[in-house]
């Protein structure tokens, strides 16, 4: 029962944070599973991927609504591009992911968390109001679209999250398209993408772990959805220009614990 309460709570905690800077949080959530739940870092990913895909999909209904689907259609080749690589990129990602030691996951999971670090930070900073096209070429920027969603996919299979964190930024960075469109889009190419990445972690008998931990995945999902939902409410109370310097160093943290983390499970 303590562990459920703990889960919840954590759950919560992590959709709180991800709420308020418009992300599902489960880069926050990896961390956590390992060191404060005690997984091990494939465990940790498969639970973490599985969470995500839930919270992501409660995002997607809650988020689309019918007037945008027009809109959304008129960028669909930026969602095929993207989606066509990134597909690729999560089964590459999750093979990485089940085929390599305990040790070496920890120190995959550091960089890439540092790495998101990084991105969040330029993505405020830089890249928040640049909505041109990164090249006047249309063949190019699919071209680019298609390898970057393969990177994208990786990282995201990897660390079991949505990868809106990384889409985002890519999608203005690459194609011009103001931030709030970038973040529906980026929620349309997600759930497909980490479907596949679901279902090859799926196929690995590690994927036993979903089975033994069933009611705690549940109660944590419930806790990182409704936390989602209260840190969209609290939107606009502090000022991102605080909060995503500290969410920052949050992940700086993580991937200095990860890094440095012992290898005793």
């Amino acid at each position: 029962m303590y562990k459920l309460i703990n889960a919840f709570s954590a759950g919560s905690l992590i959709g709180i944070l991800g709420g308020l800077v418009g992300l599902g949080g489960a880069e926050f959530r990896l961390p956590m599973l390992i060191s404060i739940f005690n997984f091990t870092a494939l465990s940790a990913i498969i639970i973490n991927k599985l969470i995500s895909l839930i919270v992501v999909s409660s995002s997607l209904i809650f988020r689309i609504d019918t007037s945008s689907f027009p809109l959304l259609y008129q960028h669909v080749y930026i969602m095929l591009f993207l989606l066509s690589g990134s597909i690729i990129g999560a089964w590459f990602g999750a093979n990485i992911a089940l085929t390599i030691d305990n040790k070496l996951l920890h120190k995959i999971i550091a960089f890439l968390l540092l790495f998101i670090a990084i991105v969040i930070i330029l993505e405020h900073f830089i890249l928040h109001d640049n909505y041109m096209p990164m090249f006047n070429n249309n063949i190019v920027n699919y071209i680019i679209g298609i390898f970057t969603g393969a990177i994208i996919g990786i990282i995201a299979s990897i660390l079991g999250v949505a990868g809106g964190e990384l889409y985002i930024p890519a999608i203005i960075l690459i194609y011009g398209i103001d931030i709030k469109l970038a973040g529906s889009l980026s929620l349309a190419i997600s759930l497909p993408t980490m479907l596949v990445a679901f279902f090859r972690y799926k196929k690995s008998e590690h994927f036993k772990i979903v089975y033994i931990n069933k009611i705690f995945i549940l109660i944590m999902a419930i806790g990182s959805i409704l936390g989602a939902y209260l840190g969209s409410i609290f939107l606009g109370i502090i000022s991102t220009n605080i909060l995503i310097p500290l969410l920052s160093i949050i992940l700086f943290v993580s991937s200095y614990k990860m890094y440095k983390v012992k290898e005793n499970k």
